[in-house]
């Protein structure tokens, strides 16, 4: 057995970012971007009126008066000149016109017929936002995952497209006779699919398109046969069949497929029976049976390797410190990861640990991590885990 970093290391050395893609802003949310984004423009593009006011020129004093000579706003500024003595009625986001030097609030002056006199309450600021106060043309917007903001900043720069990774296609084969899909009526010994929509989903909220195929019996034959149907894809996974049993037949067709074997077995629980590698140049995780096993190893090795195929700097989980809110006992010679409640600071790990107990899941936000080797800690001690 390795250990959970040499099987993480592996599972990235499988896969490499994939070719970069043009697509509309529209559809870019979520997605890396393969090179940085150059502004087309400055922003503002002109000295623009922070406020609704008055644009004149100079550092006027209490008393103060200045004849109107005309309007800006926005999408529609002032096209003459304001001379000392002269004021401009203007609104937010108008270019300043020329030889303003400053916006003076409309609350803060008096208007009698086409003249203001500046009231007592003038404050000294500019209320002027320089040209080029949020970027300049050329600078760019590094490589990123973009967001929400990320789109209004690349709109402000008018840029229409973007550069982005190809989103990765990752094929989901859950084994096993004993599966039946949702809406089906298991027979006897046979229970429900279900790893299948929770890796699915996981991929998918990273940025990966999911296809699901159909579920593999137990059988050579059949097995082969679903392979075939994740031609194309950019990542295989396996749910299920990576044992030891005589029913496990992953590895065996994987085998029989050209299967150049990264690792098999790590030291972890739960997720013993992990398995990784190449098949016929396509990168391939096998993930354990039991539900929990299944969801926990998604979280630390398939969704690393799904950033990956994205081109993405951030790919491992992120550990995170708390405090203990239990006593935990010793671990054994494989690493722990315990489902658990963090709040607070404060995490605290449930009594049952099966890794058939998808419920426990569900109500779980954090794995606590309990390194291999390691004694028993007492409520109140340093741990570390990952946030589900």
């Amino acid at each position: 057995m390795i250990s959970v970093d040499e099987a993480l290391s592996r599972c990235l050395a499988l896969v490499s970012a994939l070719p970069a893609e043009a697509v509309a802003l529209r559809h870019a949310a979520g997605r890396m971007m393969a090179a940085p984004a150059l502004a087309t423009r400055d922003q503002p593009p002109f000295d623009a009126s922070a406020m609704d006011g008055y644009a004149l020129q100079g550092d006027p004093v209490v008393g103060d008066q200045f004849v109107v000579i005309g309007a800006a706003q926005a999408g529609l500024g002032f096209a003459g000149v304001v001379h000392k003595g002269q004021a401009v009625r203007i609104f937010t986001g108008a270019p300043v016109p020329q030889g303003a030097t400053r916006v003076v609030l409309q609350e803060v002056v008096s208007l009698a017929g086409d003249t203001i006199t500046l009231g007592p309450k003038a404050d000294i600021a500019r209320h002027i936002r320089p040209q080029g106060q949020d970027f300049m043309s050329g600078e760019g917007l590094a490589p990123r995952r973009i967001g929400p903001h990320d789109l209004a900043l690349l709109a402000a720069m008018n840029i229409p497209q973007v550069q982005v990774h190809r989103r990765p296609v990752v094929a989901i084969i859950a084994t096993g006779d004993e599966l039946v899909m949702p809406g089906e009526e298991p027979g006897p010994g046979q229970i429900v699919c279900s790893n299948s929509f929770a890796i699915a989903a996981l991929v998918e909220a990273e940025g990966a398109i999911a296809r699901i195929l159909p579920i593999a019996r137990d059988t050579v034959a059949d097995l082969t046969a679903v392979f075939a149907l994740a031609q194309g894809a950019d990542l295989i996974v396996t749910i299920g069949g990576a044992s030891v049993g005589d029913h496990d037949l992953v590895g065996p067709v994987a085998e029989s497929l050209g299967l150049e074997r990264a690792f098999w077995k790590i030291a972890m629980r739960p997720g013993k029976p992990l398995m990784a590698g190449r098949v016929a140049g396509t990168a391939m995780l096998g993930l354990p049976g039991n539900p929990v096993s299944s969801i926990v190893c998604a979280h630390l090795f398939l969704l690393p390797m799904v950033r990956a195929l994205q081109g993405r700097p951030d790919v491992a989980p992120l550990q995170h410190d708390a405090s203990l809110g239990a006593d935990v006992d010793a671990t054994g010679p494989r690493t722990h990861y315990m489902r658990a409640r963090c709040a607070n600071g404060i995490i605290t790990p449930f009594e049952r640990q099966d890794s058939a107990l998808i419920g426990i899941l569900t109500q779980s936000n954090a794995l606590l991590i309990r390194p291999s080797g390691d004694g028993a800690q007492a409520k109140g001690s340093f741990a570390r885990y990952i946030a589900l």
